[in-house]
């Protein structure tokens, strides 16, 4: 992406320009008028599509079109564990149970639980599983409906998938993957394969059932090289290209350049971090918009647009639009200080986490319906 910023499945950093991401991906901005269009299924809109959380999409128009039809689309995500899961992962997690509810459609979620062991040269595959179990307890734990919902675990649904991964992998050259992972000589086997694993489950619903059906993807802007490369394939292999849906990326407490990642401990909130601990991160790591002083900021007023704790409303924990509003004004104006605003964000978020980790107990009991079983 140049000298400013780097976006790819496997790294994130730099100042990141959407505008520019969209040109350089290929990918559409989310119009008003297909904002306007997706109204008139969902009645109110998610709150990440209010506030271009979703920003981007592929053929978004064309899933919409085949739903008029009565040919009803599927949904497809996933996860590749790597440690404990935090609020970034769950962002689109949650908008995509939010158009499976809205749609009353089946969700295929793939787990890929050799990812990172093949990319991370320091993962065991020990470790890849432990990280494995306690992922799928967080997925489970934010609400999908289980009789909707299919997971796929790579390592033990292969039977499964391996067949039709081969017929992707036939049509993808070693220089497809090269040029949009970044590759060389010294990267292993099993990373220049795993994109063809990656592109089973937008067909493999079609496969099951004899007959093509649409799929949509949610997923963070970073992941779309995988399913640029699954929209050339499918076709050659007779299936619909996948559509999909873009999000951008919930920043780090810090306010560093790049996204939330939970290898970077004090730089992430876990969904399983108690309340001590989020008001600690929050009140000690979290980037400040506020002025240096209490007189400068009752002057001049803080920058949302920069404050850690006012995008994590913005992006998850504030869903009514007034009321953020209102916040974002009495902040620039002054009347909000940012210990304020932090306070806020730490009622919020663990509001939110104190609900997640109850459903959390729960969820360890019915992981098992959620798993696919042909």
């Amino acid at each position: 992406m140049g000298e400013e910023f780097t976006v790819n499945p496997y790294e994130v950093k730099g100042v990141v320009d959407y505008d520019r991401l969209i040109k350089h991906f290929g990918v559409e901005k989310i119009s008003s008028d297909l904002l306007k269009r997706l109204q008139k299924y969902t009645k109110l809109l998610h709150p990440m599509l209010r506030r271009k959380v979703f920003f981007a999409h592929r053929d978004f128009s064309w899933i919409l079109d085949e739903y008029d039809k009565g040919n009803k689309f599927f949904l497809y995500t996933g996860r590749a564990p790597s440690g404990s899961m935090h609020i970034g992962h769950a962002l689109p997690m949650l908008f995509t149970k939010w158009l499976q509810d809205v749609f009353n459609c089946d969700l295929w979620l793939q787990i890929d639980d050799e990812e990172k062991f093949l990319l991370k040269p320091e993962m065991t595959f020990e470790q890849s599983q432990e990280f494995l179990q306690d992922n799928l307890v967080d997925i489970v734990a934010l609400g999908f409906n289980p009789k909707k919902t299919h997971i796929l675990i790579d390592t033990q649904h292969a039977g499964l998938m391996y067949k039709e991964a081969c017929k992707v992998a036939k049509k993808l050259t070693f220089s497809m993957v090269r040029s949009s992972f970044g590759f060389t000589e010294q990267t292993n086997v099993g990373s220049l394969f795993y994109t063809s694993m990656q592109a089973v489950p937008a067909f493999l619903p079609s496969v099951i059932a004899k007959k093509e059906i649409p799929c949509l993807i949610p997923h963070a802007i970073d992941q779309d090289p995988h399913f640029r490369l699954t929209r050339d394939i499918l076709p050659k292999l007779g299936h619909y290209k996948p559509a999909s849906i873009q999000c951008s990326f919930l920043p780090p407490l810090t306010g560093a350049e790049g996204k939330m990642s939970s290898s970077s401990g004090e730089q992430a909130i876990l969904l399983t971090d108690t309340p001590e601990a989020v008001k600690k991160k929050i009140n000690k790591y979290a980037f400040s918009g506020g002025k240096d002083t209490l007189e400068e900021h009752r002057k001049l007023g803080g920058n949302p647009d920069i404050d850690v704790s006012f995008q994590y409303l913005k992006y998850l924990f504030e869903e009514d639009d007034k009321k953020l509003a209102k916040i974002e004004g009495d902040y620039r104006s002054g009347k909000l200080l940012s210990g304020e605003l932090k306070a806020i964000a730490i009622e919020k978020i663990n509001s939110f986490l104190k609900e997640h980790q109850k459903k959390r107990e729960k969820a360890k009991k019915e992981v098992g319906k959620f798993i696919y079983n042909p």
